[in-house]
């Protein structure tokens, strides 16, 4: 039996220009040696708007404690998860009820009761739906969290759901001191976003892409390079500028990997979603892998659009890839994390698969 996405759904907050967040708010946020960096930072970012659930030119978070974001997050993942996952049940035809297994990622907030719990409530799933929370493996979350998902489709022959919702507005850190260059990046990539998708049995009636391979690949000797810390003043991102050099030594081997067990080769893809954590990311993979430009046109259609938004990202480029005129019939996903990590998926069209 085939695991199939069937239905994706995106729900994302208010929208603001790039440019607008940089002179209502960080051109005053930098100042000294270090705002010039910054601009220029926030320049070549590749994005040029993102959303945020809570606005910096509305309402500045800097200061706030852990305590205070997180309640806030409580206040504003419970809608925004609700409106994807509700998108991607009726994408994909299936009631609430059905679901036999909940899946949620997210590393930007915690609670308990968390989004699991409530949206299962108020989404009206049975009260003998499985769930599972998956916390702080950051960007590469939705592929692990689609493996998950997956594999109970096959052993247990149910539908099930994974929602992928990340509030990183919510830890924007205060200037002084401690605004170094990784912080600088993150406050230029990053924004809020929700995404889910419905997996469910193969059914001719209902096509969309097999979840065909997943693998992994994990680097201790670079666990420091990607860091996410709790602090007083909320989560602080370490993201070091050696990131890219990992990837760009194990993305061509890995994809290789996955695509050889199938009998396939680079040039038989016809999708790829990136996880667009920055652009120079994006030229890494697509120099390593050969590809033309526009291979990645969606993934850095996303970064442009919506900015880095840790989980979902990768899933917001598996939307748009369904979207085109002509939906390709075999995608890789891509994406990487803390480990530092990355993670590969094969899908192919359920035509395909069957």
């Amino acid at each position: 039996m085939d695991a199939v996405i069937s239905g994706v759904g995106v729900a994302l907050p208010p929208a603001t220009a790039q440019d607008d967040i940089w002179d209502g708010y960080f051109a005053h946020h930098y100042t000294g040696a270090r705002h010039g960096l910054a601009r220029r930072i926030f320049a070549n970012a590749g994005v040029r708007t993102r959303q945020a659930v809570v606005s910096p030119l509305l309402e500045d978070v800097a200061n706030w404690s852990t305590e205070r974001r997180m309640r806030r997050y409580q206040a504003e993942a419970v809608p925004l998860g609700k409106a994807a996952v509700d998108r991607a049940l009726a994408d994909a035809g299936v009631a609430a009820g059905d679901l036999g297994l909940f899946a949620v990622c997210s590393c930007t907030g915690y609670a308990t009761p968390g989004l699991d719990i409530l949206l299962a409530r108020d989404l009206g799933m049975s009260p003998n739906v499985q769930r599972l929370f998956v916390g702080h493996m950051g960007c590469y979350a939705a592929l692990p969290g689609l493996g998950t998902v997956s594999d109970f489709v096959v052993a247990r022959g149910r539908p099930a759901l994974l929602l992928c919702a990340e509030l990183t507005s919510l830890h924007l850190q205060p200037p002084g001191a401690r605004a170094d260059i990784q912080q600088i990046v993150s406050h230029a990539l990053f924004s809020d976003a929700a995404a889910a998708v419905v997996v469910t049995p193969h059914d001719q009636n209902h096509p969309g892409y097999a979840v065909r391979e997943l693998a992994a690949i994990t680097d201790t000797s670079t666990a420091d390079h990607m860091t996410w810390e709790v602090t007083d003043l909320g989560f602080r991102m370490g993201l070091s500028p050696k990131v890219p050099a990992v990837l760009a030594a194990h993305v061509r081997g890995l994809v290789e990997q996955v695509l050889s067990k199938h009998g396939r080769s680079i040039a038989d893809v016809d999708g790829w979603a990136v996880h667009p954590g920055g652009p120079k990311i994006l030229d890494v993979v697509q120099e390593r892998l050969d590809l033309p430009a526009a291979a990645l046109a969606e993934s850095r259609a996303v970064l442009a659009a919506h900015g880095n938004c840790s989980s979902p990202t990768v899933l917001l480029v598996l939307n748009e890839l369904r979207r085109r005129p002509v939906p390709p019939q075999r995608i890789v996903m891509l994406a990487f994390g803390p480990g530092l990590t990355l993670y590969v998926t094969l899908l192919e069209g359920s035509t395909l698969a069957a």
